[in-house]
């Protein structure tokens, strides 16, 4: 893979999943395995209610061929936060991949995630209009305030973050 393009050669799990509007829960709770500059651990709720928080209102979910519902408003850890907090310093990170336990996932350059406005971060969300998300609505989510297609980066049931 390029540097350059971190996109051209994608895993085949990048945005491969049914279009359903409500598939099945996978199994599991909402504890996520990070994987960064050869470390790994396990981020759980707990752990993640410890950093800083957000809420962006005005999200919309657009999913491919089912319409569009919201505005809501997510509350969670921006990403970059999660990023900042996490990497070691000076580590130059290329791409970031978010996979769902139900095998979804989507793959998040710099520009998506630090050019992206303060006031409408990527979000892990654990709350929608200011409620816990339950297991159907993915308990963390990946939240990507500026997608207006096809919530193709909507990862919903976070299981890995991998830092390249």
């Amino acid at each position: 893979m390029s540097d350059a393009h971190p996109h051209a050669v994608e895993p085949d799990w990048v945005h491969g999943h049914r279009h359903e509007p409500n598939p099945h829960p996978p199994p599991g709770d909402a504890t996520i395995r990070w994987s960064a500059a050869g470390q790994e651990r396990l981020l759980s709720p707990a752990f993640l209610a410890t950093l800083p928080r957000v809420e962006v209102a005005g999200c919309f979910i657009v999913s491919t061929g089912h319409g569009a519902s919201g505005p809501f408003t997510f509350g969670g850890v921006a990403l970059r936060e999660l990023l900042a907090t996490l990497l070691p310093a000076g580590f130059a990170w290329r791409y970031v991949d978010v996979v769902s336990g139900d095998g979804f996932g989507t793959r998040l350059t710099p520009a998506d995630v630090l050019l992206t406005p303060a006031e409408r971060p990527v979000l892990l969300a654990d709350t929608l209009d200011g409620a816990p998300l339950t297991r159907a609505a993915g308990l963390v989510r990946l939240i990507v305030p500026t997608e207006t297609d096809d919530a193709l980066k909507q990862v919903k049931w976070i299981a890995r973050i991998e830092v390249v």
